[in-house]
């Protein structure tokens, strides 16, 4: 015979929920001492209390407990109880999943508004440039890793010299932000003209009086938000856009490895309607 507590400690199981089995009369002790009210329990009684505590962490209420340990129930009515808790179980978990993915859905919009209100728009001037240009149709943004190269392979076979402080920036003809099939001018600072190929001409850029200027940092597939907001910054200062919007990058694989530390300026020529 073992005391409560003892009891308790063999089975991982508190003294509160064997006295609450007590009241319910689901695991009663074998003696109860008359002149203490010391509870006592035997071995014989652990195969019973295992039964209850597994049924209980399964998800079986306290009635369905009574009935599966008081009757005799045969083997294959209880696996019919468990097929039909397993069932329940499996329902809750697939509720419990479209709810995870409707609260991560919601946090996903939560973060794309704090990201938008992070941009700060600025406006200056553009100065004048000379550049070497090539503009291309490209299907996305991860094309740039291939023409960036090919155009300064170019460049130094010309021995050109790249404009300091260094301004590497990207014209989109569309006028807009697009994901696929953009029309765009790679246009990289230099000191002097030089020669032409088919691909690469040289050129003058004039000056920008103002541009309103907001800064990406993180890769250029997630550019989108830093557009919308310099757009709406425009549209709420009654701007009109009055060029091409320009990427100018500041930072890229060339100098950061990773993709969330890369930095680029969207500039869009403005002036007051």
């Amino acid at each position: 015979m073992y005391r409560i507590g003892i009891f308790s400690k063999m089975n991982k199981v508190t003294i509160k929920t064997l006295r609450y089995y007590d009241e319910v009369g689901l695991l009663k002790p074998s003696h109860v001492d008359e002149a203490t009210g010391f509870r006592y329990y035997s071995a014989s009684q652990m195969p019973r209390l295992h039964r209850i505590l597994m049924l209980r962490n399964i998800g079986f209420s306290i009635n369905e407990i009574m009935q599966a340990v008081e009757q005799d129930i045969p083997a294959d009515v209880m696996i019919g109880y468990l097929k039909e808790k397993q069932g329940e179980v499996s329902e809750i978990i697939r509720n419990e999943q479209t709810k995870l993915l409707q609260i991560q859905s919601y946090l996903n919009i939560l973060k794309e508004e704090v990201n938008f209100m992070s941009y700060n728009i600025i406006t200056k001037e553009l100065p004048e440039v000379i550049v070497a240009s090539m503009r291309t149709i490209i299907p996305n943004y991860d094309a740039f890793n291939i023409i960036y190269p090919e155009m300064g392979r170019y460049m130094e076979e010309q021995k050109v010299k790249c404009a300091v402080p260094p301004y590497c920036f990207t014209l989109y003809h569309d006028g807009e932000y697009k994901e696929k099939n953009i029309d765009v001018e790679i246009c990289e600072a230099v000191t002097d003209f030089a020669r032409d190929s088919d691909k690469v001409k040289f050129k003058k850029i004039d000056a920008v009086a103002t541009a309103a200027c907001v800064l990406h940092r993180g890769p250029y597939n997630t550019i989108g938000m830093a557009y919308s907001a310099v757009m709406k910054c425009i549209e709420d200062n009654n701007l009109e856009i009055t060029g091409l919007p320009r990427e100018s990058y500041i930072d890229g694989c060339w100098n950061k490895e990773n993709p969330e530390e890369w930095l680029t300026e969207i500039q869009v020529p403005v002036k007051t309607r």
